[in-house]
């Protein structure tokens, strides 16, 4: 997240624009008008798939109209710097998604790290994305979905956690994070089962402009108040993995949660195929960061492509429009997403529309 937390209040004055989703910030808030290419139906909408924590999560789901049973399942994480914002900044992209393709589409919330009094871990929120697959395999039949072809999805921090399910859905462990090698308690486990039961593979992922390495120099500040996140998400700066951790005395924690640096070699395990993609004005999540992480999954044998959004800034998959970093969803998300349905139809073997 090179030039990321910058120690100047300009960068901060900057933040406050490209993450605050509120009104006064944005052009337009409303949902995208784009037309869809078939009728959206809502299946659930914030339906609790379970606590965590003190905190209750929730989830959206889509289809077409014309989606028959047993249709392949994507599930969105949404951004916002793991501190701001909820599923309901997907709203357009999932209903885009749902509309255009013949996927059955989860917009999932999960933990942020202000939740439960500003305790929540970095480490947490990936058990809550994990855990909403779990949630997924085990109930998305009932809504007419098919549990052996799902893709994961996700933007900025959201985009972090699409990664970290493909990468750390081998990992699962009822200790939990914090006992021997770092492993992940999911936040929802059916009953009768423990985490290594479990088989949370997925089949595909999209990783749009994601955060990609917690080790990075650019992700320094993200602990201080010069990262202002924290101030919009009414919370005090701290640890990410709690008191007593931190980039200099526990490096193994950050690159634990760093995509970058997870990837194994084809020969020891395959990983589905992702696609990623980013704008190319992105300040954020660079393209050189998104090249990179293509760059040592290629490497490593394992499918990846790569696409860079010419003249695209940083989170064009919002609802609306954003007039400081220049896009408009109508407008410039459409493109992206049609590229991001031809992946997924190819790789769950979906038929088109």
């Amino acid at each position: 997240m090179q030039h990321l937390f910058q120690k100047n209040q300009a960068t901060a004055g900057q933040f406050l624009r490209y993450f605050m989703v509120l009104p006064v910030a944005l052009t337009l808030l409303s949902l995208s008008s784009t037309a869809l290419a078939q009728e959206v139906v809502t299946l659930a909408k914030d339906k609790v798939w379970t606590k965590a924590g003190q905190t209750e999560l929730k989830l959206d789901i889509y289809k077409a109209a014309s989606t028959q049973n047993k249709a392949p399942v994507l599930i969105i994480y949404h951004g916002g710097g793991w501190l701001v914002n909820t599923k309901s900044i997907m709203d357009s992209t999932a209903q885009y998604l749902a509309g255009h393709s013949r996927l059955l589409v989860v917009n999932a919330d999960y933990r942020l790290l202000s939740a439960d009094g500003n305790s929540t871990t970095m480490n947490q929120i990936v058990e809550d994305a994990l855990g909403t697959v779990a949630w997924v395999k085990q109930h998305i039949a009932e809504y007419g979905g098919d549990p052996s072809r799902i893709a994961v999805t996700g933007d900025s921090a959201g985009g972090h956690l699409a990664a970290m399910v493909v990468l750390s859905s081998d990992k699962l462990s009822q200790q939990g994070f914090s006992k021997g090698p770092k492993g992940y308690k999911p936040s929802f486990i059916p009953a009768g089962k423990t985490a290594e039961q479990l088989d949370l593979t997925v089949q595909a992922a999209v990783i749009s402009y994601g955060a990609l390495d917690l080790s990075s120099p650019g992700f320094a500040n993200f602990e201080t108040a010069e990262n202002g996140f924290w101030k919009w998400g009414n919370a005090e700066p701290r640890g990410i993995f709690g008191p007593g951790i931190s980039r200099a005395n526990n490096p193994e924690y950050y690159a634990a949660l760093s995509p970058v640096s997870l990837i194994p070699d084809v020969k020891v395990r395959k990983l589905p195929a992702q696609f990623v993609h980013v704008g190319s004005k992105d300040q954020l999540t660079t393209p050189e960061l998104a090249s990179s992480y293509v760059g040592k999954l290629r490497a490593a044998g394992q499918q990846a492509e790569l696409k860079i959004y010419p003249g695209y800034n940083h989170a064009y998959l919002d609802n609306g429009c954003n007039e400081f970093l220049g896009h408009c969803f109508d407008r410039d998300a459409p493109v992206v997403l049609n590229d991001m349905i031809a992946f997924l139809q190819r790789e769950l073997a979906v038929k088109p529309h």
